[in-house]
């Protein structure tokens, strides 16, 4: 399990669009349907990250907390299925159900859309503000699998209260760490940005 961190890229950027199968509900989705009034958070997870699943509780308890307030969540996995089968579409929806996702957990089959938000790890999180321009993309807390740090969300959840304040976040960010996006290998190259 090699450790691999979020591109840190400049913010500011616009929301990339998508339309994507909702593996919970079964319709496509795109960007407007699951945005927030007041702000946005997109995740890159997937079934199997020992990252994801030590802080999956956290994640479901945040974007309960958080949702009522007018900001949308979103989860994304973008894994291999064909070497990943762990993160099948049907595996998608049994761990949706398993952790009671109250957001849409959708499945990008062709990796387009990791692509177009640079996503490098599960977890990877970009928060978006009511403008959907990107305004986060840093770790959810200090918490790893294998360290003693309590999985609380302090990151993750401070800068969802400055934009809901109406305050500036924190430039000052420190990436996610986790395992890489199981990238396809039909050409043997981990895509290019």
């Amino acid at each position: 399990m090699a450790e691999t961190p979020t591109l840190q890229i400049p913010l500011g950027f616009q929301a990339p669009d998508f339309s994507l199968p909702d593996t919970i509900s079964g319709n496509t989705l795109n960007y407007a349907q699951i945005r927030g009034e007041n702000g946005t958070v997109v995740m890159f997870i997937c079934n199997h990250c020992p990252y994801v699943i030590h802080v999956i509780e956290e994640l479901v308890k945040l974007a309960k907390e958080y949702m009522p307030k007018g900001i949308g969540f979103v989860a994304i996995s973008s894994n291999d299925i064909i070497n990943y089968p762990q993160d099948t579409p049907e595996k998608m929806k049994e761990h949706a159900a398993k952790w009671e996702m109250p957001f849409p957990y959708l499945y990008d089959k062709s990796q387009e859309v990791a692509k177009a938000y640079q996503a490098a790890c599960t977890p990877d999180y970009n928060i978006f503000n009511e403008e959907d321009k990107a305004v986060y993309r840093g770790q959810l807390d200090e918490a790893r699998p294998k360290n003693n740090e309590v999985v609380n969300g302090k990151d993750l959840r401070e800068a969802l209260d400055k934009i809901l304040a109406g305050r500036e976040v924190n430039k000052n960010q420190k990436p996610s760490v986790g395992c890489g996006i199981k990238w396809k290998k039909e050409d043997g190259l981990r895509p290019i940005f």
